[in-house]
């Protein structure tokens, strides 16, 4: 019998061992995959297993929101996803804010993406448009923007496609797979052809100085922006050379438009073909979307607000607010504070960072605000923008169920 007894024991010392690590790593709030799970054990997890810890990580999610904004109306959205309303005091006078935060490893049918307002650059629309043509269950204005046209100024990709560059290297949120990141972003474009290769300065932003170089997709519309003083435009089609001219065109559907300086571009004009390679600092692998804004509020844990830097100081003093960013553990927080009114005063934004701080962000930045800081949650607009419903935007960050 003693004999018989050894080898149960051992399985059964080995398995509470496999369920105290689990456990463990739930506690934090980690996200484990079933395959992660026999990498680290050798055991292949059970469908009830995987639903224990599935619950285990619900409820560590339900119990850190209760702590965390006790004494505050709080939502239910989704699964792994809260809404809550409070009021802040600044000198002794009111600030309206909205909050949603979500954990993707409580629900794993959550996609998180930036969304633009039509099928091109040029066009705005209220974020309850965008949102229900979506079925997006929430969504906040995203970064700035250009009013006359609404082509987002800053760096924006979507499902790995680059639709604008960055401006002033400002801040950027990456979107991966499992986690986030932040960090200021710089372009590393060039061109190639078979006659040498040049730097490119931007990809489908407006022209701020007429020695720039900048690429052109169909994402910026169906004809390229008028040729700058002394420039030219190179068409480039299916990786090949087929229009140079002085003139706007017609931008193709499987290439790119070149327009720039004529003393930059003359060299290649006799090229034959043209590929266009772009990189980014940081590099980012693997990344599936970037939003941007500016500035930074909270860098690795702490306060960090560079202005002057990314050359945004006109957005200073008290304002409606605009903010995202990620705690240690992925969970994403989406913040918009009222403005501009008595009954809400606004956010300075020294006032944004140490509360994004005190919600635990690790990185955090400020997105457009003003007069686009809107938050739309469950097919309504949930905060009270100066104009009813919110303006027309380019683009805003959204998040949708994807099962």
């Amino acid at each position: 019998m003693i004999l018989q007894r050894q080898p149960l024991e051992k399985t059964a010392t080995s398995a509470a061992g496999i369920g105290i690590a689990l456990i463990l790593l739930l506690t934090q709030n980690l996200w484990i995959s079933a395959k992660d799970v026999i990498a680290m054990t050798g055991f292949s997890p059970t469908i009830v297993n995987l639903r224990e810890r599935q619950k285990i990580q619900e409820e560590i999610f339900e119990e850190e929101i209760i702590s965390k904004y006790k004494n505050f109306q709080i939502t239910d959205v989704d699964k792994g996803v809260k809404h809550v309303k409070m009021t802040k005091y600044f000198n002794n006078k009111p600030v309206r804010i909205n909050i949603v935060e979500l954990s993707t490893c409580v629900n794993q049918n959550l996609s998180i993406e930036p969304a633009i307002a039509s099928n091109t650059l040029a066009s705005r629309t209220k974020i309850s448009k965008i949102a229900n043509r979506d079925n997006a269950i929430v969504a906040i204005n995203g970064g700035y923007f250009k009013p006359q046209t609404g082509t987002p100024l800053g760096t924006l990709m979507i499902n790995g496609k680059l639709y604008t560059g960055p401006i002033y290297d400002r801040v950027g949120m990456g979107i991966f797979d499992n986690h986030f990141d932040m960090a200021r972003i710089q372009l590393k474009g060039e061109v190639k052809t078979n006659k040498g290769g040049f730097k490119i300065d931007n990809v489908n932003q407006p022209r701020m100085l007429a020695t720039h170089t900048i690429v052109y997709t169909r994402e910026w519309g169906e004809n390229s922006p008028q040729t700058p003083k002394y420039g030219t435009q190179i068409v480039v089609e299916n990786n090949r050379i087929v229009q140079i001219t002085d003139n706007s065109v017609k931008i193709p559907e499987n290439g790119f438009v070149i327009v720039g300086p004529q003393s930059k571009l003359s060299e290649i004009q006799t090229a034959k073909t043209a590929k266009l390679n772009i990189e980014f600092n940081p590099e980012w692998k693997n990344v599936n979307h970037i939003i941007s804004g500016g500035p930074y509020l909270v860098k690795n844990g702490e306060v960090f607000i560079d202005i002057k830097e990314e050359r945004l100081l006109a957005i200073g003093g008290r304002n409606p607010r605009t903010a995202i960013g990620y705690t240690k553990d992925n969970h994403l927080i989406m913040l918009t504070a009222d403005g501009r009114e008595g009954a809400s005063i606004g956010l300075t934004l020294s006032e944004l960072a140490q509360i994004m701080k005190n919600l635990g962000c690790i990185n955090a930045m400020n997105l457009d605000g003003g007069g686009s800081t809107v938050m739309f949650v469950n097919g309504k607009v949930v905060n009270k923008p100066a104009v009813s419903g919110g303006i027309p935007l380019s683009h805003t960050l959204s998040v949708r169920k994807t099962g």
